[in-house]
């Protein structure tokens, strides 16, 4: 099932929490159109420091691969991989952009397409609001909540600490 993560738009000023109308909710994983147009994707979703990038980066490894002489092949190749490239760090570039203008993640969930990732959250939203403010529910989606403190023996993956025992 896809996840998605749900961002708040920075309040504007007087205002206590941002508006929950323009909240965005950005689905982890490929991204076809990402894929398959990647400029016209980037410039639909207003990523223009992305878009820059993208050309920047395009035109460089066009030159570069000029200059080295390389087939059409190698150069089509190349492409292809920047398209599935762009397509699966679409939402990452996305939620990047987000949090560069100031908006803040609010949540995530697990859900089969936006529309039940939007049910899903706003029924929450509406629940806990009932007994406590936005502006708490929003640093309470945006804090990690840890179990306890670390100890000398965690272990992170599949590898133990260097001069454990085997």
């Amino acid at each position: 099932m896809p996840t998605y993560t749900i961002h708040a738009p920075p309040p504007k000023i007087g205002a206590a929490a941002g508006n929950p109308e323009r909240f965005v909710f950005v689905r982890d994983g490929f991204h076809f159109w990402a894929f398959a147009l990647g400029p016209l994707w980037l410039l639909l979703h207003r990523l223009w420091l992305a878009f820059a990038c993208y050309i920047f980066g395009y035109a460089l490894v066009g030159v570069g691969l000029a200059l080295l002489r390389a087939s059409i092949n190698m150069q089509i190749l190349v492409g292809f991989l920047i398209a599935v490239l762009i397509g699966l760090e679409a939402p990452s570039i996305w939620r990047w952009t987000l949090t560069r203008r100031g908006w803040s993640t609010v949540g995530f969930l697990v859900a089969e397409n936006a529309e039940m990732a939007e049910q899903r959250f706003f029924a929450q939203w509406v629940q806990r609001t009932a007994n406590t403010s936005a502006v708490t529910l929003a640093s309470e989606y945006t804090l990690p909540t840890r179990r306890g403190p670390p100890s000398g023996s965690d272990v992170i993956g599949l590898f133990p600490e260097p001069g454990g025992q085997r």
